[in-house]
Formats: structure tokens, sequence, C-alpha cells
């Protein structure tokens, strides 16, 4: 299909849009290194457990989203729900960034593609499969994005230090979660998706554009490979959700 018939793929490559981050945002006094965690529940605990302070909200039609400081090995450490799905998550990531922070670690939950991949199992994303339409805004078209390697290498380094059991591959970020069929999720797992979320793509695309350190780390949530849903109950999963958490924080902190 030509470009001139498909808006998503005429990607412009200025530098500058009408809106721009920095013109409207100013920046703050904010750690540099930031994880964005999709696990509500851990956040306020880890909150609590730390003192941290809010230092900040970002701002959207569904409310304030506190962004918070706490202090981890004598490091400041910004906390921050990044949203779900590709476009409040990218708008966010760009907040942030406006604000001053450039190194993260995102750490979610995320649909399991393949058979054996049990219930709280850490995956590190090497690639996204580009199913959403945020990211190519940010970048040409292109099958896939991948996270800065920077980042990657200390994700690697973290989980492989604290003997953490994980698997690394593909991800397939989509828009539709209810629109993942069982043929697209064949093809997802014949090119080599462990698994499926809303927004990686999205960020790798944007922290290139913005040029940022940018990871992610995974763990295994709902089971989309046999033949039926299984939703495991994995929003239950507390202890997985937040070993994710501590993970990631050691992570950005190597950045």
């Amino acid at each position: 299909m030509p470009a001139e018939d498909a808006p998503i793929l005429e990607f412009d490559p200025s530098p500058t849009a009408v809106i721009e981050p920095n013109e409207t945002i100013d920046p703050i006094d904010i750690p540099p290194h930031v994880v964005l965690c999709f696990f509500q529940d851990v956040i306020e605990e880890v909150v609590s457990r730390h003192d941290g302070t809010e230092i900040d909200v970002l701002i959207s039609e569904i409310g304030q989203n506190p962004v918070y400081e706490v202090g981890i090995g004598g490091q400041r450490l910004a906390i921050v729900h990044p949203g779900v799905g590709a476009p409040l998550a990218a708008a966010f990531l760009e907040e942030l960034i406006a604000r001053g922070c450039r190194a993260f670690v995102a750490c979610g939950g995320a649909g399991v593609l393949v058979p054996d991949v049990a219930l709280g199992h850490v995956i590190v994303p090497t690639t996204a499969v580009r199913d959403e339409g945020t990211s190519y805004h940010y970048m040409p078209a292109s099958r896939t994005v991948e996270p800065s390697p920077a980042a990657l290498a200390a994700i690697r380094e973290t989980v492989q230090r604290h003997h953490v059991p994980f698997v690394e591959g593909a991800t397939w970020t989509t828009d539709a979660l209810y629109r993942e069929t069982r043929d697209k999720v064949q093809r997802r797992v014949d090119e080599g998706c462990l698994t499926v979320e809303m927004e990686a793509a999205a960020f790798f695309a944007v922290a290139r554009f913005r040029d940022v350190e940018f990871g992610q780390l995974l763990y295994a949530g709902d089971d989309l490979s046999g033949d039926a849903w299984d939703e495991r109950d994995w929003r239950g999963h507390g202890e997985g959700r937040e070993l994710l958490f501590r993970l990631a924080a050691e992570a950005v902190l190597l950045l």
C-alpha cells in the first residue's frame, strides 16, 4: 500500500512539532533515573517503605498521576506509573524527558504467547514488533524497534548478578487487546515473540528519538498460548511484581 493511502506511513523526520514538550514543560529538580512501574500496588509499597516524596504530577483527562522520589543505595530514583497503552505511555515519557529524566527501565506484566513460561517468570525484551500506532510517528516504518543497548546490558547484568532465571526475545506490541486473534498470535510466535503487551515499541521509539536510555523488564502474566485464554490470576502475583521492580531499580541506577 502506498504511503499516501495509509497516514500511519507518512513519517515526518522533522525534529520539532507544533507542541514541543520542552517548550511547554520546564525542567525541574528530578532524578535522572526513572522506573516506570505498571504495578500501582508496588509503587505504593515502595514509596511507603523508603519514605518517598511526591515531587510532581503527570496530568491527563484520567486525573493526576504522581511522580515520586525515593533514595535507594544512596542514589536518587524517580518512580511513576506510565499509564496504559502506547499513546499515553509515550506522552508521559516525553513529559518526563522534558523535566530532566535521562535513563528509564520499565517493569510490567505481559501476556505469554508460548507454552511452559511459568507465571511470574522474568522476560527481557530484546526487540518489539511494532503493531501499534505511536512508534510510527517517531521513526520510519519498520518491522521492529529495539531498546537502547546500554539499558539492555544493564538489565542483563542485574538479573544475572541476582541469579534470577530469565528468558529474552521479542515482544509483540499491539493497541488492540481484544483483537489478538489466534492466527495473529501464531504469526507472532513464528517470528519469535514470547509476549504481547501494549507499550514497548512506543517506549523504544520515543527513547531513540529523544536520545535517552530505555530498557524494559516483563513478567509472565496471563497465558495466550493454548486453545483458550488463561488469566492465571496474574494480578495477584505480588512476589513476582515486587521482584521485577527491584531488578528494574538496580538496572536503571547502573546507567
